[in-house]
C-alpha cells in the first residue's frame, strides 16, 4: 500500500519506515529537518519535508502522495531531563497531537485516505484510582489533575476521540514508555549518576515497550485490526521499586536512592511524585490478539539487558 509517515525520522520512525518498506509498501515519509531527508531516501522512503502544523502543505503533500494509509508519528521530545512542568516541556509535542492531529484528518478527507494510525500514549501518569489493575482500552485515562500537567490529557483525549470519529479506519496506538536504540540514553546517564530515586516507596506500576516491538505493532496496523484504540505495551507491567533498583544493576551502578514523597514534590515536582506512586499499567491483549502482534521482549527485563548492553 502506499503509506504516509509523518515523524519519520524522529525515534520510532526511523525502525518504522523500514519495516514499511521491507514489507512491500510505498512509503512517503516526513521530517522537518532537510539534512534528514537522504536518511529517508536511503531507506528506500520519498522524502517529504515537512511542518505538521502548516495545514495547507499537509493536505498537498498527503494528496501528491495518494496515501492509503496515514501513520502519525510526531511529536517533539528531544532533550527532555526535568518534568517540573510537564505542560511546558511538552508544549509542542501537545500541538502536534491536535493541531498536528487536524491537519492530518483533514488531508485523509480531502485525499480520500480511509486509515489513519496515530500514537497516543500508555506510559506512567497521575492515576485517580492506584492499584486498581492493569487498564485495557475501555478505560478512561482518569489522570488526577495536576496543576502543571494539564494539556497533555486534553491532547492525548483529543487524539484518542478524533481519529477514530474522523476517518472511516481511525486507529489509535497507546505506546508505553519507550526505550532502546535511538531513544536516547538520558535516563541511562541520570541512573548511572543515582539522579533517579525512588520516590515514595516506587508503588506505581509502568508498562513498557522496547521502540522496534512499537514499530512493529505500527506496521502490523497498517493492515490489520479494527478501528478503536490499542495498547502496546510489553506483557509484564512492573513497579518503580523493581524495575529501577534492576536497571541500575545491569549498568554497574550503585542502587537508586529511597526518596520520601515529600522530599520528592520539593526536588521533582507533583507530576514525577504521582509517576512514581500512582501510575497503573496497561493490558496488550487487544493488540496481541487483533493485530497478530508479539512484543520480541515479552518483558522489559530482556529489554533493557539488550538496551544497557548488559
Amino acid at each position: 500500500m502506499r503509506v504516509f509517515v509523518t515523524g519519520a525520522t524522529g525515534a520510532l520512525g526511523r525502525h518504522l519506515v523500514p519495516g514499511l518498506i521491507a514489507a512491500g509498501h510505498e512509503v512517503t515519509a516526513t521530517t522537518r529537518t532537510s539534512g534528514k531527508a537522504g536518511l529517508l531516501r536511503e531507506a528506500g522512503a520519498e522524502p517529504v519535508v515537512l511542518d505538521g502544523l502548516d495545514r495547507e502543505a499537509v493536505i498537498a503533500a498527503v494528496r501528491a502522495a495518494a496515501a492509503e494509509v496515514i501513520v502519525h508519528e510526531m511529536t517533539a521530545l528531544a532533550g527532555m531531563r526535568s518534568f517540573r512542568n510537564p505542560d511546558r516541556l511538552f508544549a509542542a509535542t501537545n500541538a502536534l497531537r491536535t493541531r498536528g492531529t487536524d491537519n492530518l484528518l483533514a488531508a485523509a478527507a480531502e485525499g480520500g485516505t480511509r486509515r489513519l494510525i496515530a500514537q497516543s500514549y500508555a506510559g506512567p501518569g497521575p492515576d485517580n484510582r492506584p492499584g486498581g489493575g492493569l487498564k485495557t482500552e475501555d478505560d478512561p485515562a482518569e489522570w488526577r489533575p495536576i496543576r502543571s500537567a494539564v494539556q497533555g490529557p486534553v491532547a492525548i483525549r483529543h487524539v484518542e476521540e478524533a481519529v477514530p470519529a474522523g476517518v472511516p479506519e481511525g486507529i489509535v496506538l497507546r505506546y508505553g514508555g519507550l526505550y532502546g536504540p535511538g531513544t536516547g540514553d538520558a535516563l541511562l546517564e541520570m541512573v548511572r549518576k543515582r539522579m533517579v530515586p525512588v520516590i515514595g516507596g516506587g508503588t506505581g506500576v509502568w508498562s513498557f515497550i522496547e521502540v522496534t516491538d512499537a514499530a512493529s505493532a505500527t506496521a502490523a496496523a497498517v493492515g490489520r485490526g479494527e478501528p478503536g484504540i490499542y495498547n502496546v505495551v510489553d506483557d509484564d507491567p512492573a513497579r518503580v521499586a523493581d524495575w529501577l533498583p534492576y536497571l541500575a544493576k545491569l549498568l554497574g551502578a550503585r542502587p537508586p536512592l529511597p526518596v520520601p514523597a515529600w522530599l520528592g514534590r520539593l526536588v521533582a515536582g507533583e507530576f514525577v511524585v504521582a509517576q512514581m506512586t500512582s501510575s497503573r499499567g496497561y493490558s496488550n491483549e487487544k493488540a496481541k490478539k487483533e493485530l497478530g502482534w508479539e512484543p520480541r521482549y515479552a518483558s522489559w527485563r530482556e529489554g533493557f539487558r539488550a538496551w544497557a548492553g548488559g
